[in-house]
Parts: structure tokens; C-alpha cells; sequence
């Protein structure tokens, strides 16, 4: 890899750790609506990911030059991870769920 890509990735990394740390919840006034909103608003940004992750991955295979080998894997990553941090979300709302459900009334 070159220096060159070593600081693209580096800068990619840099600003998406910005924008992680700035995504903003929407406040509304129930508790249950503020988790349902963002829960949609993760899934939401989840389903982004994946398509861009894809839209990538398809300019790359059609030999588009404006996409390098090492965006299209890091984009492939980045879809991947979130799907499977999304993943075990589900899972754990799924056990906290099934907790629930069995205790004692």
C-alpha cells in the first residue's frame, strides 16, 4: 500500500470517527419513542452502509477507475461490522424480551 492510500484510509478513518461520535438521537417526549427512534435511525444507517458497501463493490467490478480495491474492502468491512454489532443488538432485545416474558407475575 502506498503512503499515498495509507493517509486516504487514515483521513477516511479520522472523519468517520468524527461523524460517529457527532450522529445526534431525535428527542421527542416519551422514552419509548426516543428508543424506537433510534433504533430505526441505527437501522436505517445500518441498510445505508450495506447499500454503499454494494454500490462500491459493483463500480469496482465494472472496472470504474475512481474506486481503489482498498475503498471497496474498507467499505466492506465497514458494512459488515455494523451488521453484526446490529446483530447482536437484536439478539440481545430478543433475550432481554424472553427475560421478561418469564418472570413471575
Amino acid at each position: 500500500m502506498s503512503e499515498m492510500n495509507v493517509n486516504q484510509v487514515l483521513a477516511q478513518m479520522r472523519a468517520m470517527s468524527l461523524e460517529a461520535g457527532s450522529s445526534k438521537v431525535p428527542e421527542t417526549g416519551g422514552g419509548g419513542a426516543d428508543f424506537a427512534a433510534m433504533l430505526k435511525q441505527s437501522i436505517d444507517s445500518v441498510n445505508d452502509t450495506q447499500q454503499a458497501s454494494g454500490k462500491m463493490t459493483k463500480a469496482f467490478e465494472t472496472g470504474d477507475t475512481n474506486v481503489s480495491l482498498a475503498e471497496v474492502m474498507i467499505a466492506s468491512q465497514k458494512a459488515g461490522v455494523s451488521f453484526q454489532a446490529m446483530l447482536q443488538v437484536r439478539n440481545k432485545l430478543v433475550e432481554a424480551y424472553q427475560d421478561v416474558m418469564n418472570m413471575p407475575m
